[in-house]
């Protein structure tokens, strides 16, 4: 009896410690025999609970079986560990034994249960089983908030934003989980404008954005190029705490301004965190500002001083600053950054950190660089982007006999994109070869080539 008490402290006492859960684990196999029934009970409902939202689900799920089929008296399972087994289904996208788990819940009386059916409306949502979720979810005699957000945010993941968008309307009390949910949808679905007007209409009724939901809509006011927007959650991340309490918030202002066109204030960000605070993120995001703006010096001694700060640069932190080198015209200190890339820090490049350093040595004039680099990438990741790169560079720097190289290289990869033959046949007549040009337009029209028409903000 003393023994079963002491267990069941030191569980809640270090529920979150797996080590000693572990070893709890082991004591209680041990000692089963000896400690009531009912202390057992909680304590194996408790260990469910732990190895349910631990790094390794399927535990909840081996001992869940293993209690069914060994243990030599029946334990009695909790609402709470239904509910975490459930949860573990879900992490663990295993709908079949979410299925089995939901029978055994009808069985043990848990069909009227809030916890225990929000949990599995969760499960049949994130899972892709969205009738079954539903189904649970119109039979439930009860609903709370976190019920509506499960089945809302699941049906969003899945791109059914018109369902969720019902039934976000159909809400009684919409709170700040649920609008973040909404919100963080339309801005995946690339419907930035109505996520935007989602987020001011939030807090015109007054409720007042998370960390989450600033994160959300970063992406809608970026895209918009919305200034205004980013200058009022900057403010508000001032007043609210959040930009000293999430890195995550000012890493993501510092990219919004910049994509924003006001390099100024993403600087500015950028220059009042706390050095201590900074990560690689923080770092990218400048240089990838600077890039995108053509101010690679300013990207190169970003670099250099994010090494002085002993932080290690990782593939996108490299195709940033290749990207700034190729805008700002630095061809030697990019290709010395390639290969810091891949003989110091040991990093396989892709096919985009390839396209940088083509296309940059193209707007150097530096076509049989260019074009000896192309050769050397790996048929696995080459695409027909890096073609028509050198092609674009041949075509302005006016070298008719690579462009036909070049152009033999894409149409063995792709014959029907207009664009290509439009390239070729202009570098052709700008040299005066006219008929080769008109051979060119004959051939795009033989094989049904499209280019996408121009258009004009005017």
């Amino acid at each position: 009896m003393r023994d079963g008490h002491y267990l069941q402290t030191l569980v809640l006492k270090h529920i979150a410690r797996r080590e000693v859960i572990q070893q709890i684990h082991a004591q209680l196999v041990i000692a089963s025999e000896k400690i009531p029934l009912v202390t057992t009970a909680t304590i194996w409902n408790s260990l469910i609970r732990h190895y349910s939202l631990g790094s390794f689900p399927e535990e909840a799920i081996q001992l869940f079986k293993h209690l069914q089929l060994h243990q030599h008296l029946p334990v009695s399972f909790d609402s709470y560990a239904y509910s975490f087994l459930i949860k573990a289904c879900a992490i663990l996208q295993q709908p079949n034994l979410g299925t089995q788990l939901h029978g055994l819940t009808v069985k043990a009386g848990f069909r009227p249960h809030l916890y225990v059916q929000t949990a599995l409306v969760n499960m049949y949502a994130d899972c892709g089983f969205l009738v079954e979720a539903q189904q649970v979810f119109n039979e439930m005699p009860e609903r709370n908030s976190v019920t509506w957000n499960a089945l809302i945010t699941g049906i969003i993941k899945w791109g059914e934003l018109g369902l969720a968008r019902s039934l976000f309307d159909r809400m009684p009390n919409q709170n700040v989980v649920s609008w973040t949910g909404i919100i963080d949808g339309y801005a995946r679905m690339n419907q930035h404008e109505v996520a935007l007007s989602l987020f001011r209409t939030m807090v015109g009724k007054g409720i007042n954005p998370t960390q989450i939901t600033v994160l959300a809509i970063f992406p809608a006011i970026w895209n918009l190029g919305c200034l205004e927007s980013c200058q009022s959650i900057h403010a508000y991340g001032e007043k609210s705490g959040f930009n000293d309490s999430d890195i995550r918030v000012v890493n993501s202002l510092v990219d919004a301004y910049s994509k924003c066109g006001c390099m100024e204030s993403a600087v500015k960000v950028f220059g009042f965190m706390d050095a201590k605070k900074r990560n690689l993120v923080s770092w990218t995001s400048i240089i990838s500002g600077f890039a995108m703006h053509g101010m690679g010096k300013q990207a190169v001694d970003s670099f250099k001083s994010m090494e002085d700060e002993c932080m290690k640069p990782n593939r996108v932190t490299f195709l940033s600053i290749l990207s700034a080198c190729s805008h700002g015209g630095l061809v030697e200190e990019g290709l010395e950054f390639f290969r810091k890339m891949v003989n110091e820090c040991l990093l396989e490049p892709d096919v985009k950190h390839y396209g940088c350093l083509i296309d940059m040595l193209g707007r150097a004039g530096r076509l049989d660089e260019a074009e000896k680099m192309a050769l050397q990438i790996s048929p696995e990741i080459t695409n027909v982007v890096i073609w028509r790169t050198l092609l674009g560079a041949c075509s302005f720097h006016g070298n008719v006999e690579m462009g036909e190289r070049v152009m033999r290289k894409i149409l063995e990869m792709e014959r029907r994109y207009g664009g290509d033959y439009v390239l070729l046949s202009n570098l052709f007549a700008g040299f005066g070869r006219f008929a080769d040009a008109e051979n060119v337009r004959t051939q795009m029209d033989e094989r049904n080539a499209t280019k996408v028409p121009g258009l004009s903000l005017v």
